[in-house]
């Protein structure tokens, strides 16, 4: 928790703890596709296609910026604007989400300006600007030797040298590049077709549905799995500043997991 506050981002009951915004991706996928589903003939209109889903997200939003939770926020707006837009939504209430999204984030770096909150903002993009710079940027280094140590063919399954107290994170959000090192280059490169393929089946499933409802619902759930894969995999690879995202159905993790097993 911040100093001072009883802001965090999990919750601790006695020995059991979960991360609420695990369980909040669910949930704003069941609302917007319900949502969508009830007022699918007048999506073109703001007050039906737009407001409703600007006053959650920015609620939604704002509770996660104070803990701060900036990849969360960022894969929750990110999950909300692709399901307004297959629900039919007006492009140009589309365009004006944008720009209040965008608009709305640089009224809290602003805000955030100055503080430990912009600290952890400006520390995160400069590691990913030179991560060889210092040792705050170790697990990225870290990271890349993985990597590159992996060659085409990798070290072997179970033979990553890396996770044994080098690579920070290693069982959770690092977890592609132990993959990278014992499977190399072509190990890495199935595990990116299967969840290419994961997504085209969950496109094809949600274009059969015979409902609206259940049609949102299976956009919802492929784009929340497809978007955390290529953003977890940008981190590894430092394409992307270093953010915590774990790497679906891979990552070690109680809450994320349980809740993409139930979505499945």
């Amino acid at each position: 928790p911040k100093s001072g506050t009883n802001i965090r981002r999990w919750i601790y009951i006695g020995s059991f703890n979960f991360q609420p915004s695990e369980i909040m991706k669910a949930g704003i996928i069941i609302l917007f596709a319900y949502i969508i589903a009830a007022n699918s003939k007048k999506m073109s209109k703001f007050q039906y296609g737009m407001l409703p889903f600007l006053a959650v997200l920015g609620l939604v939003a704002g509770l996660m910026m104070l803990e701060p939770h900036l990849s969360g926020t960022i894969i929750i707006c990110a999950i909300g604007f692709i399901m307004i837009y297959v629900g039919g939504a007006n492009i140009k209430h589309i365009i004006a989400l944008v720009v209040t999204g965008v608009g709305g984030l640089a009224a809290l770096l602003v805000y955030f300006a100055g503080t430990n909150n912009m600290s952890y903002l400006t520390d995160r993009v400069k590691a990913w600007l030179d991560p060889f710079s210092s040792i705050d940027t170790w697990q990225t280094q870290q990271s890349l030797i993985a990597i590159g140590s992996g060659g085409l063919f990798g070290l072997g399954l179970g033979n990553s040298r890396q996770k044994f107290l080098y690579l920070p994170e290693s069982e959770n959000d690092f977890v592609f590049a132990v993959v990278c090192e014992e499977l190399g280059f072509i190990g890495a490169m199935m595990v990116i077709i299967l969840f290419a393929l994961f997504i085209f089946r969950g496109f094809y499933i949600a274009a059969k549905s015979p409902d609206k409802f259940g049609m949102m619902l299976a956009v919802g759930f492929t784009v929340q799995i497809g978007l955390q894969a290529l953003l977890n995999i940008a981190v590894v690879t430092n394409s992307i500043p270093n953010t915590g995202i774990s790497l679906p159905f891979f990552s070690y993790g109680g809450t994320a997991l349980t809740m993409q097993l139930i979505e499945m």
